[in-house]
């Protein structure tokens, strides 16, 4: 697996989703997983960024699928991308102290648009949450 960071872009970054020098971010490291050809990343929310107590705020757990797709542009298809359209499902909440893992695929790829999914995986595999964008 391929560490991806954002220090070879030639300009600053703060994300708030992966950056590790945003200390109000979430600091999530993401990996290419050259054999599977997906992005993922696993992360564990703390309280700080609940919705309803101990679940995590839904645009939290979007923002999270949000960039592994956009890791899975850069990675896979050496492309940045933003994106335009999103559709998010959410199956089963995710928690506040409760380790997680996120993978994002790319899906048909033109050369004026791509489009990914990305899942949210419990530990026992089970999906809890799913976008397209």
């Amino acid at each position: 697996m391929r560490p991806l960071d954002n220090r070879g872009w030639g300009f600053e970054s703060n994300c708030f989703v992966c950056e590790t020098g945003n200390e109000r971010g979430l600091r999530i490291p993401f990996f290419h997983d050259e054999d599977r050809d997906v992005v993922t990343a696993e992360f564990c929310l703390g309280p700080e960024f609940s919705g309803a107590p101990t679940y995590a705020h839904g645009g939290i757990v979007l923002a999270i699928m949000d960039e592994a797709m956009a890791w899975a542009a850069i990675a896979i298809a050496g492309r940045f991308a933003v994106t335009t359209k999103t559709a998010a499902q959410f199956s089963r909440p995710v928690r506040i102290g409760r380790i997680y893992r996120v993978d994002a695929r790319l899906g048909e790829t033109t050369e004026d648009c791509i489009k990914a999914g990305a899942v949210i995986l419990d530990d026992h595999g089970r999906l809890l949450a799913s976008a397209e964008a």
